[in-house]
């Protein structure tokens, strides 16, 4: 990772890249507590007597408050800082993580929604970890720099199922699934307290040079971002509570802006079937014992992971060759999403070997497409950019509710998951008619005056 921001030509020392490291640390934690459930998934349900539509509904738990905590999240950001409110919600989300493993001790429908409840918090917890993150990324990083910088940190969600599933795997066969909740839960509340030692605004680490510092700031970064702590947002950026609610009415009549939210809502479900039901896939389709799915899937996560920051530096280079930026961002997701609909291949195939290559040759295209972050950079007004970014977020990860649940419905319909690897798929087209048909044009969406 050092390496790839280290081709940037920067002045002074290179403190902001220890900021995207920890973001880059939180965020692979992050996803290890949403993938959780899915590595303890099988041994979870036989313990607990849970069916497969039960486990698409506990899946979505998580979906349903990340999804309403982002403009609340979003809200809380500007409000106390990001330092405050991203410490918070780490050590929150790890503490209900970690009760999660209490839930043995109950039974029958007490079980049932003690777990949704306790996934509901978890998912209400980590709301504003992504805003969190583009926020940072934002007053740390000038504008040539932040593309990557925000490649980097949406990659950590691929890695984590690298480093963590073998690991989640082993445990769950060794001690029991409950001890992955106490496991993932311990670690979680140890980096919300290195967080408190490494994150600091730009005008306070004590580590910062005048170079850096000047470096930054003249290549736009927004340094001043949380220099208003305690007093109201509208306060400090001059834009006034109420015109708010008529500027994101605004963006949703805007045709661009619908269409990225539906391109992130199809691509986000990629996603959220490798984290739920892709380890259950391996074990009751394929015939993996829990820790050799644990380790095989973390083979396509590596290559989400790398697909994740190529297709950040592949956009990059494509701008700076003179492309125009529509086509720089567009044609990473196109190619991207294509290469995510190879995954129906698997549905005429036997082979193990070749069913874990296709999937991982869908994954690394999921990571090349998933530019989302970038495309808001591009597009939301800079007057609303935090309300934008969890408006986007929020649309994106409605498909964290709706893809676990359409799934188990799919799988205890049918009995296979040939009809949910072609809903998948289906999703991915979606996202290449969104990019290519509605949204048009990328460029920036300019607010229409509202008086307040």
């Amino acid at each position: 990772m050092s390496s790839i921001i280290g081709a940037v030509n920067t002045t002074g020392n290179r403190v902001r890249f220890s900021i995207v490291a920890m973001l880059f640390a939180v965020t692979i934690v992050n996803y290890a507590d949403r993938a959780t459930i899915a590595i303890a998934g099988p041994v979870m349900a036989k313990d607990l007597g849970l069916s497969a539509v039960q486990m698409g509904f506990v899946f979505s738990a998580f979906g349903w408050s990340y999804v309403l905590g982002q403009i609340p999240g979003g809200w809380l950001l500007d409000r106390y800082g990001s330092k405050r409110v991203y410490f918070c919600s780490i050590f929150v989300w790890s503490l209900f993580t970690l009760l999660i493993g209490g839930v043995h001790l109950l039974a029958g429908g007490v079980a049932l929604y003690t777990l949704f409840a306790l996934r509901f918090m978890v998912g209400l917890a980590e709301a504003p970890s992504f805003p969190a993150n583009s926020r940072i990324v934002a007053a740390w990083f000038p504008a040539s720099e932040r593309g990557t910088a925000s490649a980097i940190f949406n990659s950590a969600q691929y890695f984590a199922t690298v480093l963590f599933a073998p690991i989640m795997g082993y445990i769950t066969v060794t001690f029991g699934w409950p001890e992955v909740f106490y496991f993932m839960g311990v670690v979680g509340v140890l980096v919300s307290v290195v967080w408190l030692k490494v994150v600091y605004t730009p005008r306070t680490h004590p580590r910062i040079s005048p170079e850096e510092f000047a470096h930054i700031e003249r290549g736009g970064a927004l340094v001043n971002m949380d220099a208003g702590i305690g007093v109201t947002s509208a306060e400090r950026t001059g834009v006034a509570a109420t015109p708010q609610l008529a500027y994101l009415k605004q963006l949703l009549s805007n045709r661009m802006m619908l269409g990225i939210f539906l391109g992130q809502f199809c691509i986000n479900a990629i996603t959220y079937f490798f984290i739920t039901w892709f380890p259950v896939y391996l074990v009751q389709q394929r015939g993996m014992s829990i820790l050799s799915a644990g380790i095989v899937a973390s083979i396509p996560a590596i290559c989400g992971f790398v697909g994740g920051v190529l297709g950040g530096v592949w956009s990059d280079a494509l701008l700076r060759r003179g492309w125009s930026l529509t086509s720089a961002r567009k044609t990473p997701i196109v190619v991207g999403m294509l290469m995510s609909m190879a995954m129906v291949i698997c549905n005429y195939v036997d082979a193990q070997w070749l069913v874990v290559a296709v999937m991982a040759l869908a994954f690394f295209g999921k990571g090349v497409g998933a530019l989302g972050w970038a495309v808001v950079a591009d597009t939301v007004p800079r007057e609303i950019a935090g309300l934008s970014g969890g408006l986007f977020n929020m649309f994106g990860n409605i498909s964290s509710i709706t893809t676990p649940i359409v799934i188990g419905y799919i799988i205890q319909g049918t009995g296979s998951f040939n009809g949910a690897l072609v809903f998948i798929a289906a999703n991915a087209l979606v996202a290449i008619v969104s990019y290519l048909v509605v949204v048009g044009e990328i460029r920036r969406f300019h607010l229409q005056p509202v008086s307040a």
